[in-house]
């Protein structure tokens, strides 16, 4: 008979050994995993384990950027300046843009940026404007730009209807934040409607060479034609990091990301957040994107916690809460987030293109156990803004972003979609035809693939949703047999084409792949999505 110390060391040695396969697994298909988990051993202070980590990975694969870049960072915490600058060099000489090591984490980069021999290394490669400029908050007549900078610095942007920049409407100067990681928002009125716009920043009174441009967006509340992208499932990955360049090329005014946006999966380490956002911002086909198309974001399960994890129904609880809250604001350029405040934190908002309605959701912060008792993903206070947004809307179409499948059967024996909260899907969807707003198209990410899905009701016409999570993963996911059709073979976006100029308006959704290649076209008009008088 065995004893239990022998059960113990039994389970354990199994645990060990499924965790190795798992990570060999997951390090074959998941490059965002690769050297996020060395640097969280970093963050922990565990230095010689991350380097023999990092150091077998350099070894295999010698040209990655990333590896060398953490690679600096351990040796630096491990008081070797002189082996960690090498690894700078060999970064730089690759390619990996010199603000990598001046954004920091800053406090974890401290022996280095701090040291004489990394001073040396960076006379003639100062840099101010880090990360941005971002575009967000777009309307018809005005926009934002998040930029995050190397010091605390007094920025500025200037927009002009020419590309020669005559006649420039200018924001008020801001000094960005160290309070807010560096960053700041600079606002910018008084612009036309569905009008090209390029702008250019100021820091500290000097004018960056680079110039963007952008659109504004049609005449709120009145008949368009226009075009969104949306997706999730953006894990770091260099080789599909191109995937950012295929969306800029369609020229959109705005892109939807639905969560898994980073991939961070550390809610208590602050400094690997900041990692994985740098090292999507610090890339230059985000930034040119990111500069020209205003990004709306939500979070789902790995941007906000772990895989499938819930925040709960308690505001402060756990104590990670907020802080993520927090880092997340600072990374992104929403329009507002609906508490405002940390009595009431969450990252759903709203915003309009011409007649069309967005409610992006907040499927994490508050959820509760699906195995518990009357489960909600969204929390009392988001499902009461959203059923009072929907009342008071009078747009054509009203598109409900979630950041998890609404239908049945996309994930099959998970509670981590809408199937795990079917009574709090059906009171939404009950809500909906009770007051008979039609017009409801429904969005989702996390699976990774693009599906369209048709959602029948027995009081009502069908809700429609489009699906799609592959944007820059590796990771792929099996086509399910309920959707009316699905696709895996390559990472992709969503393109929405919005007619409300139509006698009969209509949505259009295109899965394109990659390398911008059209792999299915569904369409649907607003008498499909109206209730019978």
């Amino acid at each position: 008979m065995i004893d239990s110390k022998q059960q113990h060391f039994a389970r354990a040695f199994a645990l060990v050994v499924l965790v190795a396969f798992s990570m060999t697994i997951c390090a074959a298909e998941q490059y965002k995993l690769v050297v996020r988990e060395p640097f969280a051993r970093i963050v922990d202070g565990r230095y010689d384990a991350a380097i023999k980590t990092l150091e077998k990975y350099l070894a295999e694969h010698p040209d990655d950027l990333e590896c060398m870049y953490a690679l600096a960072v351990a040796y630096a915490r491990s008081n070797d300046i002189q082996t960690a600058v090498t690894h700078v060099k060999s970064a730089l000489d690759g390619g990996l843009p010199f603000g990598r090591f001046v954004a920091g984490p800053r406090d974890l980069l401290k022996p280095l940026t701090e040291s004489s021999e990394f001073k040396a290394l960076a006379e003639g490669r100062e840099v101010e404007l880090l990360h941005g400029p971002m575009l967000g908050c777009v309307t018809e007549e005005s926009a934002k730009f998040w930029v995050r900078t190397a010091h605390e610095t007094p920025v500025q942007v200037i927009v002009a209807a020419s590309e020669s920049m005559d006649s420039t409407i200018r924001s008020q100067i801001v000094k960005t934040d160290r309070e807010k990681d560096f960053t700041a928002v600079l606002a910018v009125e008084n612009l036309k409607p569905d009008t090209r716009y390029y702008y250019q920043m100021l820091l500290d009174g000097k004018r960056e060479p680079r110039k963007w441009s952008f659109q504004t967006f049609p005449v709120g509340g009145r008949p368009a034609k226009f075009q969104v992208a949306f997706g999730g499932g953006a894990g770091y990955t260099p080789k599909f990091e191109r995937m950012w360049r295929t969306i800029a090329s369609h020229n959109l005014p705005a892109i939807l990301l639905l969560g898994d946006n980073v991939y961070i999966d550390h809610p208590t380490r602050r400094a690997v957040q900041q990692y994985c956002y740098y090292r999507r911002q610090s890339r230059p086909e985000f930034r040119d994107f990111a500069a020209s198309t205003a990004v709306y974001a939500i979070w789902d399960d790995h941007d906000f916690t772990t895989n499938d994890g819930r925040g709960g129904p308690d505001i402060r609880q756990p104590a990670w809460k907020i802080p993520v809250w927090h880092t997340f604001m600072n990374n992104w350029n929403n329009p507002y987030y609906a508490g405002g405040s940390e009595d009431q934190p969450g990252c759903w908002f709203h915003f309009s293109i011409a007649d069309v309605d967005f409610f992006m959701l907040d499927g994490r912060y508050y959820r509760t156990n699906p195995r518990g008792k009357n489960p909600s993903m969204l929390g009392p206070a988001q499902k009461k803004w959203l059923f009072e947004r929907l009342r008071g809307s009078n747009a054509v179409f009203k598109v409900l972003a979630s950041p998890v499948p609404w239908a049945f059967g996309t994930k099959p024996g998970s509670l981590d979609t809408w199937e795990g909260y079917k009574d709090e899907r059906e009171e939404i969807f009950s809500f909906l035809e009770t007051n008979k707003i039609d017009g409801i198209i429904l969005l989702s990410a996390d699976r990774h693939r693009s599906d369209v899905w048709e959602i029948k009701r027995s009081r009502g016409p069908s809700f429609y949703e489009f699906e799609s999570s592959k944007l820059t993963n590796m990771h792929t996911h099996k086509i399910m047999p309920g959707a009316l059709f699905g696709y895996n073979k390559k990472c992709s976006f969503g393109l929405l084409s919005f007619d409300t100029t139509a006698e009969d308006p209509q949505v259009t959704y295109q899965i394109i792949n990659i390398d911008n290649e059209l792999v299915h076209t569904f369409r649907v008009k607003k008498s499909q999505l109206t209730h019978a008088e």
